[in-house]
């Protein structure tokens, strides 16, 4: 058999199944469907409380929607965090449509176009600039408009995030301003009149490694300072990035959050004279919400094929992605997984989960250990609640999308 990654805290057994946010997956099934995603709202808030613990009170915390931009979800997430990082003008729209105030929203991203730019300056986004070009068209649209833009700097840094699962800066990137060219941009956006709001410096993502985010966040800063310096003007803002992963393969253990912290904290009681009124703050996506989620999916046959075990599902990767390992992995492992209906036993048979898609490639689990499972049981993949449905190839083959619910949202 082969290992199944860890099953995050915060769930737990009813009538024999697995229950989420207090709910039994069978009843939340008989609701919304299957395939399903379910979110539960509590996690999520106390996760963020317990980031709030952990890090220095003047850290702001920034939600990185691309995680997941279920609007449930949206909607519960503003009201605990200080602000919102979109990648395109359609996650301005939905995220306005949660209720996110336009002030509290940054946009990042390569390739914006002049109507994202338009939509960004005309509503008060800060605008993170990933060139020159983008600067200068920034400028133009918002003299057009009559209105001063909110700009900022994604810096691409000279180093990155050790054990990063995704690498964003370090070397030759198609994200951000190289760092020997910021402090020429930044100048030239002050002379414009635009409102200067400083950097956002986002080096790599998923690490499990705390010492590796320690020294990240203090070359950031180190950075933030000489970038400052050489520009000659204060920095209003500065967006440290993010990088928090977590555990879903075997092996992977949880990050030492409050190492992370106090290792933080020192490096905001050294801050150098330039910086003491810059206001700090990271983004996280798939640290707030990733564990949170489950993604439930039906078996709809057993079968044997040369004596081994398959589970057929009416879901797969067109839903989950990244649980069959196509989404970034170059090993394939398997994802945290179980029979929901069956929640808690022992396993009896190593069996293979699959879904529905004509492709060797939809395998939810590879060859685990699972109590026997028939027709009608529900699989449950776990750390689903970033990357899974809004980062899935949901057109393929016709299948159509997944359910979503949020249980526990906030009051």
């Amino acid at each position: 058999m082969k290992p199944l990654g860890p099953i995050p805290s915060g769930f737990a057994v009813i009538d024999g199944e697995l229950a989420i946010g207090g709910c039994k997956a069978s009843d939340l099934v008989a609701e919304a469907g299957s395939p399903l995603f379910v979110y539960d709202g509590a996690l999520v808030t106390a996760r963020v409380a317990a980031l709030r613990a952990a890090l220095p009170e003047r850290l702001g915390l920034h939600y990185a929607m691309k995680a997941n931009p279920f609007a449930p979800l949206l909607r519960h997430v503003a009201g605990l965090v200080d602000g919102f990082d979109i990648a395109s003008g359609g996650e301005l729209a939905m995220a306005e449509a949660a209720g996110v105030l336009a002030a509290r929203i940054s946009f990042a991203g390569p390739g914006k176009r002049d109507e994202d730019l338009e939509a960004a300056i005309s509503r008060g986004v800060t605008l993170n600039l990933e060139s020159a070009r983008e600067a200068e068209r920034a400028l133009a649209i918002g003299e057009r408009l009559g209105c001063a833009p909110r700009l900022a700097i994604r810096v691409n840094p000279d180093f990155d995030l050790k054990g990063s699962g995704m690498k964003m800066g370090g070397g030759a990137k198609p994200f951000g301003v190289d760092a020997a060219a910021v402090p020429a941009l930044a100048r030239r956006i002050i002379a414009s009149g635009a409102e200067w709001r400083g950097l956002h410096i986002y080096a790599g993502s998923q690490t499990l490694d705390a010492a590796a985010i320690a020294e990240m966040q203090a070359a950031t800063i180190a950075l933030a300072a000489r970038l400052a310096e050489e520009s000659g003007a204060a920095l209003p803002a500065c967006n440290l990035g993010g990088g928090f992963g977590i555990p879903y393969f075997p092996g992977d253990l949880p990050l030492d959050l409050a190492a992370v912290g106090a290792a933080l904290g020192e490096q905001f009681a050294a801050l150098p004279d330039v910086l003491h009124g810059t206001a700090f703050c990271i983004e996280l996506g798939r640290y707030l919400v990733g564990e949170a989620g489950v993604y439930l999916t039906r078996i709809v046959d057993r079968k044997e094929s040369h004596g081994e075990v398959f589970l057929v599902t009416d879901g797969g990767l067109h839903h989950q992605l990244a649980a069959s390992g196509n989404f970034g992995t170059v090993v394939r492992r398997n994802y945290p997984s179980a029979i929901a209906t069956k929640f808690g036993l022992a396993p009896e048979e190593e069996a293979s989960i699959v879904g529905c898609l004509c492709t060797p490639l939809d395998r939810l689990a590879d060859k685990g250990g699972f109590p026997r499972a028939e027709e009608g049981d529900l699989v449950a993949v776990f750390c689903a609640g970033a990357y899974g449905a809004s980062a899935s190839p949901v057109h393929f083959l016709g299948h159509g999308p997944a359910a979503e619910r949020l249980v526990n949202p906030r009051a």
